[in-house]
């Protein structure tokens, strides 16, 4: 079977300029050019390499929202999106989640809360890819309730003394700056007393504990990290003491609309390879796609699909005016979330038994999108967040 172009055509939506279509394309070509001929090797070797970054560094796609002073170019939320939506369409939601942290679920703490010399320290090597960003917030027993971190942060004349362990870490392995929340007030557990840190891979006192393996997501690299007497300078804080907390907060809506576009991307590239399987497999005298009940089934999905990507991009327009799209947020982290996990289980079962082998991309991406119901906010928390701004 011939999948379908992974080119494809564009998006229609009157949300998007000439100037985001401009980055899908480029988006587009460099994933068929440089990603789709490799990604399955970086699935077995269980990481994205290096290069791969700085290349997607050197054509702009790193910095898409940061000043142009350190090599950004200054786009909105909606371009956000579209880098999110085509790095999901690629297949490979390792190598996707690789980037994303990067570029906006790290790296957004540095821009929104470093001084001038920090900025002028990393930033330009983390928007050429030359520097690989990890934010370390959740913990084993602290995920979605971020107000149970133990991890503490002690003040000592000219430096912070860092104690304690994160979990899940994305980029966490060979990543290169990471942007640590820890609390630095009252007792551990259950206050809201965070503050944020810089910390550089190789600061003694700092280890990488053990790489994770994973159900899906193989190409990207997840760590758990330790904190044993970790040493940094006072200058390393990172945006006001006391004030981590909101600033995660704060980055956790950019995360939520990313992660529903990226969710998007996948289970639109999903319905793509089954409608090529469904219409060129045959049983019982006739294409799968003769099927009443597989031809609706795919009709829905597509439906549903779109409902919710017009939401992304409603959302992403309204936040770009700088309107308050908490609730939003949420909503698009708790549907997209769900609807990619649903799309990819009937993408799966209509492939048969070819849907449960490892060579097929739809097992592949089906692995992969369970945990978009879980990270970045686990949907039953994100439908707490929606219920409590309806009253």
């Amino acid at each position: 079977m011939n999948a379908p172009d992974p080119i494809g055509s564009l998006s229609t939506s009157p949300y998007f300029t000439a100037e985001h279509e401009m980055l899908r394309t480029t988006l587009r070509r460099f994933i068929a050019d440089r990603v789709l001929p490799h990604a399955d090797a970086w699935e077995e070797s269980g990481f994205t390499p290096r290069e791969i970054l700085r290349e997607m560094g050197e054509l702009g796609l790193l910095g898409i929202r940061y000043d142009s002073r350190h090599g950004g170019s200054e786009l909105d939320t909606l371009a956000t999106v579209v880098l999110a939506e085509e790095l999901g369409r690629s297949g490979y939601g390792g190598f996707a989640i690789t980037v994303l942290v990067h570029t906006d679920m790290a790296s957004p703490h540095l821009f929104h809360g470093g001084t001038p010399e920090q900025l002028d320290r990393y930033m330009p090597d983390i928007i050429a890819g030359k520097s690989i960003a990890a934010v370390a917030m959740t913990e084993a027993d602290a995920g979605s309730d971020l107000a149970g971190m133990r991890t503490t942060a002690v003040r000592d004349g000219d430096e912070w003394v860092l104690d304690g362990s994160k979990m899940f870490i994305t980029n966490g392995v060979y990543g290169d700056v990471y942007f640590v929340a820890a609390k630095t007030g009252g007792q551990p557990g259950r206050n809201r007393m965070v503050s944020m840190f810089i910390v550089e891979k190789g600061t003694p006192g700092f280890t990488v504990a053990r790489p994770l393996k994973k159900t899906g997501w193989l190409s990207s690299d997840t760590a758990e990290l330790v904190f044993e007497n970790c040493r940094i300078p006072a200058g390393n804080l990172l945006g006001e003491e006391h004030k981590g907390f909101y600033a995660l907060m704060k980055n956790l809506q950019n995360e939520r609309i990313v992660l529903g576009a990226q969710s998007m991307g996948e289970a639109s590239r999903a319905i793509e390879l089954t409608m090529a399987w469904v219409t060129q497999r045959n049983a019982f005298g006739s294409s799968l796609w003769d099927k009443q009940t597989i031809r609706q089934r795919l009709a829905w999905r597509a439906s549903q699909v779109e409902a919710a990507k017009a939401l992304v991009y409603n959302t992403a327009w309204r936040d770009a005016q700088g309107q308050s799209v908490t609730k939003e947020v949420s909503m698009i982290k708790a549907l997209c979330g769900t609807l990619v996990n649903e799309v990819l289980y009937d993408c799966v079962q209509f492939h048969g038994g070819m849907g449960f082998i490892r060579e097929t991309a739809v097992e592949r991406m089906a692995r992969d999108a369970r945990v978009q119901a879980i990270g970045g906010g686990a949907t039953e928390v994100m439908l707490e967040e929606v219920a409590k701004r309806m009253t």
